[in-house]
Order: C-alpha cells, then sequence, then structure tokens
C-alpha cells in the first residue's frame, strides 16, 4: 500500500539545514510530511519540548511546501499509527549512522510490519552536521549560521551562552 504521508521523528535539539534538506527530499516522495519532535529520549535536550516544536515550526515555515509539526509521547510507530502514516524517514548521514538506523528499523518492522522505513541522505554539504556538534560550538562561542536557520541560532545563543530559555 502506497503512503501519501510520511513522518520524520526525532528530538531536533535543535534542526538544523540537514534536517530541512532531509524534509524538502521527502517533500519529493510523499504528498504530506509530517514532522514528529519526540519528547522522550535517551539524550538529555538543550531545549524543552514546547521550545524545540516552535523552532522547528519557523524553520520549516520557510519550505515551498507546507510541513506539519507535532510533539509526540510514544513510540515512534505507536505514534505513525495514530496518524495513519505508513512511513518513516530516516536520515543516513555517514556509514556510522547506518548500523543505528537498520537496527531501529528492522526494530521498528517487528513491532509494526505495515510501516516502512524510507532512508534519505542529505546532499554532500551537510552529511557532517549533527545537532551535537552545533550544540558544542555554539555553547563554545562560535558561529552556527551557516549551520541553522537564525531563529534557532538566537535561542542556542541565549540558551547555551547565556542560560535564559523561553
Amino acid at each position: 500500500m502506497a503512503s501519501p504521508k510520511a513522518l520524520y521523528p526525532g528530538t531536533f535539539d535543535p534542526i538544523t539545514f540537514g534536517h530541512l534538506d532531509i524534509i524538502e527530499r521527502a517533500q519529493a516522495l510523499f504528498e504530506e510530511v509530517v514532522v514528529g519532535v519526540a519528547a522522550q529520549s535517551t539524550k538529555t535536550p538543550v531545549f524543552p519540548l514546547a521550545e524545540r516544536v516552535r523552532l522547528v515550526q519557523e524553520a520549516v515555515a520557510t519550505l515551498p511546501r507546507p510541513v506539519r509539526v507535532l510533539p509526540f509521547h510514544a513510540l515512534t510507530v505507536q505514534f505513525a499509527k495514530e496518524l495513519e502514516i505508513h512511513a518513516i524517514i530516516r536520515g543516513l548521514r555517514a556509514v556510522s549512522d547506518f548500523e543505528f538506523e537498520f537496527q531501529l528499523a528492522l526494530m521498528n518492522r517487528k513491532i509494526a510490519p505495515t510501516i516502512e522505513t524510507v532512508f534519505l541522505m542529505p546532499r554532500d554539504s551537510f552529511i557532517y552536521l549533527s545537532s551535537s556538534l552545533v550544540k558544542e560550538i555554539s555553547r563554545l562561542g562560535g558561529s552556527v549560521s551557516c549551520f541553522v536557520p537564525k531563529p534557532v541560532e538566537e535561542a542556542l545563543r541565549k540558551t547555551l551562552v547565556t542560560g535564559i530559555i523561553d
């Protein structure tokens, strides 16, 4: 069964130009892309969930087609089922991502056999980019303007340098 909708899940702490590139690529393949901002993670996010959702909404507002941005507190496949979505988008930057992503995709397939995982690679200029590196650069006072949208850069500066969260 072909799916007109796809879910792109992640913590997006913060969203980067690499994430936006994956969203645009997904839009070329699916009628609707839903970005799911995960509340729970093994990571400790810098930004609270509501702030991450807001920053993603601002970032995707510049894309040519609309994107729904929704927070979620469940397993990704459960969230996809709730939304009647049968495709999950995952980004692959390098071979080092593959083992984890492959394991995750197989686990999701075992839990929800009707949901497929679609792997997309960002353009070459974003292969090295990660939210963790962006946070570290910002934390140490470096410019991240070439890695993230302006509102994200400002939020990082405010949060990591001054310690203020809106």
